[in-house]
């Protein structure tokens, strides 16, 4: 069975709403998916999965979260050749760097050889209706891409 891990770093829940969104779409194709918070997980877990998603916000002005640097950090020393990635999150349209992390962990997966299976999602805040489709279409592209 393919294998979906999305890892996630949220503060106010927001982010963790947008992985469980793509995560139960996911399911709904038929994929298996593990989802953690970026402190519970390794980055070379995405070595076993088919599909590597990453769900982050942005701090403040264009900054990666602090809890999730070190996962980034190790997500660079790995080798994804080949592997199917994707990238969504939160943030806030007040700063000049909305959702930069997205750019962030889109730019760490393409240079250590990641495909891009959708294209990124970015959030305003918390997902409204319009926020949801365009999840679900991620995740749907993302199973195309993987099939």
């Amino acid at each position: 069975m393919t294998l979906a891990k999305i890892v996630y770093a949220s503060m106010t829940g927001n982010t963790e709403e947008i992985a469980d969104i793509v995560a139960e779409t996911l399911e709904n194709l038929g994929i298996e998916v593990e989802i953690n918070e970026c402190t519970q997980v390794d980055a070379d877990e995405f070595v076993d999965a088919d599909l590597c998603i990453v769900a982050t916000y942005t701090y403040g002005d264009g900054d990666l979260p602090d809890e999730i640097m070190d996962f980034y950090d190790d997500l660079l020393e790995l080798d994804l050749t080949g592997k199917i990635f994707g990238v969504c999150g939160s943030g806030d349209t007040f700063y000049d760097d909305f959702c930069k992390s997205v750019d962030d962990f889109e730019a760490a997966f393409t240079k250590i050889g990641a495909i891009k299976g959708a294209e990124s999602v970015k959030v305003d805040l918390a997902a409204e209706a319009e926020d949801i489709e365009n999840l679900e279409a991620f995740a749907k592209e993302l199973v195309e891409k993987i099939n």
